[in-house]
């Protein structure tokens, strides 16, 4: 249990607690839900500093970082869609998002079963930098110091959206380009005896 895996836990964790406050309305629990949800997207931040700076990189660390974002993320956008204030993230957005996520996955998987690694591309970081900026607008949701938090988390999360589809098309590429059979050289002239 390295300080980064134990960061990457608590970042877990936020998920239940996202959960429970987002059951509830107002703006006092969209600003505990947007506390909630910047300290999960701090940490994610710290943990990988953590680990590349004390060189503590672990197996653990590598599957449970990339989950750890992907569940906090979905968690936070599934219960945007669901709940009852208006307006509210369109539940369709939220189904293209994760899907993306869950092929993606899928990809990785694929490819790591055949011994292929595919390294995350810039479009993965800014896909994440640019939904985790949406949802953290999403969450406020009211209008404070004349910007309504929820129009702009929409114009971010539209963008995010276009990003994160464009991001798995090429990761698709890449992978199925790489997994690609290579064709077998042609034999040389045999040698006479």
């Amino acid at each position: 249990m390295t300080p980064p895996n134990i960061l990457t836990l608590l970042r877990i964790a936020t998920a239940p607690v996202l959960i429970w406050i987002l059951m509830h309305s107002g703006p006092g629990a969209s600003w505990l839900a947007a506390g909630v949800f910047f300290i999960a997207t701090v940490s994610d931040f710290f943990d990988g500093y953590l680990a590349r700076s004390y060189d503590s990189v672990t197996t653990l660390g590598k599957f449970l970082d990339p989950m750890a974002d992907k569940l906090v993320v979905a968690t936070a956008l599934i219960m945007l869609a669901g709940m009852a204030r208006t307006p509210h993230v369109p539940a369709w957005m939220v189904v293209v998002l994760v899907t993306r996520e869950i092929m993606v996955t899928g990809l990785r998987a694929v490819a790591a079963a055949e011994g292929l690694i595919v390294a995350a591309e810039e479009l993965g970081k800014y896909k994440m930098a640019l939904q985790s900026i949406a949802i953290q607008g999403l969450l406020i949701h009211y209008t404070y110091w004349h910007v309504d938090f929820f129009a702009a988390g929409m114009f971010v999360l539209w963008i995010a959206m276009a990003v994160s589809v464009w991001s798995c098309v090429d990761y698709y590429v890449r992978v199925v380009v790489a997994l690609r059979p290579k064709p077998i050289a042609a034999a040389g002239k045999r040698a006479a005896i």
